[in-house]
């Protein structure tokens, strides 16, 4: 039940992007399709996935025995980065459209706050190895969910007759509230 509680709050009660407001820049810059939403939902569940089990144990194996835990988010940063360039070195070989259509997003997978954010959020709940691995993953899931509704509702505005007034980002930071209020509708779920 523990586990079922972690993913329900992480994916839905405290979306990373649509509750916590972490991940805004991905989340607006690459959500005009729902094929490059996908493709940097999956590119944010590995970096976040490998950097919370990867920090975690630098944090309680390294930083906490040397006592040197002030050093925790300079490290998460040095991880992160190194992670997202072997991300773009594998995706650039295995995915070259999908490369060229994540663009200037992909590297700044290495300032996303959002997994920045969850590295450091396992630690200040004190989860244990398997937990925040669960929460990472649950919190990863949540924020490619978030982007890829939002990507949809997205392309449906191309679509409309959107006023000339509201096209772009006002549209996009209207439906992005919208979209946030309806996520408050599960709170208190668990």
């Amino acid at each position: 039940m523990e586990y079922f509680a972690i993913i329900i709050a992480a994916i839905f009660v405290n979306n990373i992007v649509l509750a916590q407001f972490l991940g805004i820049c991905p989340f607006l810059g690459v959500s005009g399709k729902i094929s490059t939403a996908g493709g940097m939902a999956g590119a944010v569940l590995f970096v976040m996935t490998i950097a919370t089990i990867v920090t975690y144990l630098i944090y309680y194996f390294i930083l906490i025995p040397f006592g040197i835990s002030y050093l925790q988010t300079i490290t998460y940063i040095l991880v992160i980065s190194a992670l997202v360039q072997m991300v773009e070195l594998i995706l650039k070989k295995v995915s070259p459209p999908l490369y060229q259509a994540l663009g200037i997003f992909l590297p700044l997978i290495t300032t996303n706050c959002a997994i920045l954010g969850v590295a450091i959020l396992t630690v200040q709940k004190d989860f244990n190895l398997l937990q925040s691995v669960v929460f990472s993953v649950a919190t990863a899931i949540g924020f490619g969910l978030a982007l890829i509704i939002f990507a949809g509702i997205r392309e449906h505005l191309d679509l409309m007759g959107v006023p000339k007034a509201m096209r772009g980002a006002p549209i996009a930071l209207l439906v992005a509230g919208i979209l946030a209020l309806a996520f408050m509708g599960f709170a208190g779920l668990v």
